[in-house]
């Protein structure tokens, strides 16, 4: 950047690049309206997640019904709020890491000229970061969720969740707000590497043979990832959400398991995660690694899907504004 440029550029392009900012916009606004689309699933999944002795939810219908029932509309949202304050910074996080991880690692824009690897490598260092930095919020975010109403409501909002965990286990260097990190960071590795490497796949295999037609004529092929219907990035991202998510989802319940710990009594009392493992296999089985898997599939789709559509329509507006300045 030339002297002149510097000057004519604003202040915080010193400290924030526009490609980044524009990164992390995208990001955050793509991570709110997915999740806030699929808030019912997310509930049933997590109640179904952590039940173990009491069957009082038996499968996504009847959970759906029963929280209807009980807690009303806002039940099927509870914790959205939380969730919504961490998975704006979480996907922002994510995709700007990911830009930039693909910048460190030198991988072409183009789809089709990417190695798989790299891409999945790319994909697993920016989950692991983006997971990281947000880490207490899910750990909130899941305890909001998952309680009931009146004498088993403990926690208020955010803030009185923070409060209280911090002064009840441990301290805030306890690591008390970090439990569960480690089978969420094994976990999450493969499962955001699989999503960007699924979707990045199958972006360069539409590019390579899409062809646009009407009359039975062909009218173009597709040479740029701008240039794909939002049809056909929605697609590939369920389909790569589904394919990662299937593969990490035992992770996923036991992190949920150790999240717990603390607020459950002697419930979820596990000293590690191979342990937590080695307890849910004895007890519940090796379906017990597998609870909630169904609304979590009817979950992950669509909000893989919305969040790498949304993504990318907002980073093309975003830039195409930018562009105008």
């Amino acid at each position: 950047m030339n002297p002149r440029e510097l000057r004519d550029s604003p202040w915080w392009e010193s400290y924030v690049p526009m490609d980044q900012l524009i990164h992390l916009v995208a990001g955050g606004i793509a991570g709110g309206v997915s999740r806030t689309c699929v808030s019912p699933l997310e509930r049933v999944k997590m109640l179904l997640q952590i039940q173990v002795s009491e069957t009082r939810y038996t499968g996504v219908t009847q959970t759906l019904v029963k929280i209807g029932k009980e807690e009303g509309l806002y039940g099927y949202f509870k914790g959205n709020g939380t969730n919504i304050v961490r998975i704006v910074p979480y996907t922002a996080v994510q995709f700007a890491a990911y830009e930039e991880c693909k910048k460190l690692l030198k991988i072409p824009e183009d789809p089709r000229e990417q190695r798989p690897l790299l891409r999945l490598t790319a994909g697993a260092m920016a989950g692991i970061i983006s997971s990281t930095v947000t880490y207490p919020l899910d750990l909130i975010r899941t305890r909001l969720a998952v309680q009931g109403e009146g004498r088993e409501r403990r926690y208020r909002n955010i803030r009185h969740a923070f409060v209280t965990i911090v002064k009840e286990e441990g301290g805030l260097f306890s690591g008390c707000l970090f439990r569960g990190l480690g089978p969420s960071l094994i976990g999450i590795a493969p499962y955001i590497g699989l999503n960007f490497a699924v979707y990045e796949s199958l972006k360069g295999y539409v590019m390579t043979y899409y062809l646009a037609e009407a009359g039975g004529h062909k009218l173009r092929t597709i040479t740029h990832e701008k240039d794909l219907p939002v049809v056909i990035k929605l697609s590939c991202g369920s389909v790569a959400g589904a394919v990662a998510q299937t593969g990490t989802y035992p992770l996923d319940v036991v992190r949920r398991r150790m999240q717990m710990k603390g607020a459950t009594g002697e419930l979820f009392n596990y000293n590690s995660t191979w342990h937590a493992f080695k307890v849910v296999v004895r007890t519940e089985g090796i379906r017990g690694l597998f609870k909630g898997m169904w609304p979590n599939l009817l979950k992950v789709a669509p909000t893989i899907g919305i969040q790498f559509a949304v993504y990318e329509v907002s980073k093309a507006a975003l830039q195409t504004y930018s562009e105008n300045l």
